[in-house]
C-alpha cells in the first residue's frame, strides 16, 4: 500500500470494502466486525485509514487464504439439537419455530386487515407456504433413513 498519509480513492475503499467481505466469509471477522470496518472503509481518506482496517487479517493470495485450515470431520451428536432445526438436527424445534414465525405474520395479517376495515391479499401464505413445505419434505424425508447405531466390538 503506498504511503499512509496519502489520499485513498474510492477504488482503493471499495477494494478494502471486498476484501473484508472475503475475510468475513472465511470466518476471520463477524457480520458485526464486517459492518462497522465497511462504514469506516468508505469513510477513510487516507491509505493509513485503510491499512488500520486489515492490520490484524492474514494477507489472502490468489482467492484463497494463505494458510487453509482442514477440520477432521465429526458428526455431531445425538444430543446437540439446536434451535436451528437444520441437517440432523431434531425436527420439532424447526416445526416450533416455523410456527411461532406463522403466528407472528398471520397476527400481522389479520391486525392489517382489521385496520384496513377489510380482508387484505393474504400475503402470509409466501412466508409460511414454501417454508412449511420444506419442513414436511425434510421431515418426511428423514423419518426414512434414520441409521443405526453401530455395534463397538
Amino acid at each position: 500500500m503506498p504511503e499512509p498519509h496519502l489520499r485513498a480513492g474510492d477504488d482503493d475503499r471499495a477494494a478494502v470494502a471486498t476484501l473484508l467481505g472475503r475475510h468475513m466469509a472465511d470466518g476471520r471477522i463477524t457480520v458485526a466486525e464486517y459492518d462497522e470496518r465497511v462504514a469506516r472503509a468508505y469513510a477513510a481518506r487516507t491509505y493509513g485509514e485503510l491499512g488500520e482496517l486489515t492490520a490484524d487479517l492474514p494477507a489472502i493470495d490468489g482467492g484463497r487464504p494463505v494458510e487453509p485450515v482442514r477440520h477432521e470431520y465429526r458428526p455431531a451428536p445425538v444430543h446437540a439439537c439446536g434451535p436451528g432445526g437444520g441437517r440432523g438436527r431434531d425436527p420439532g424445534s424447526a416445526w416450533a419455530a416455523w410456527r411461532r414465525v406463522a403466528i407472528i405474520v398471520l397476527a400481522i395479517w389479520a391486525i392489517s386487515s382489521l385496520v384496513a376495515a377489510q380482508f387484505i391479499y393474504f400475503w402470509p401464505i409466501w412466508v409460511i407456504g414454501p417454508w412449511g413445505a420444506m419442513l414436511l419434505a425434510h421431515t418426511v424425508g428423514s423419518t426414512g433413513r434414520r441409521s443405526r447405531p453401530r455395534q463397538h466390538t
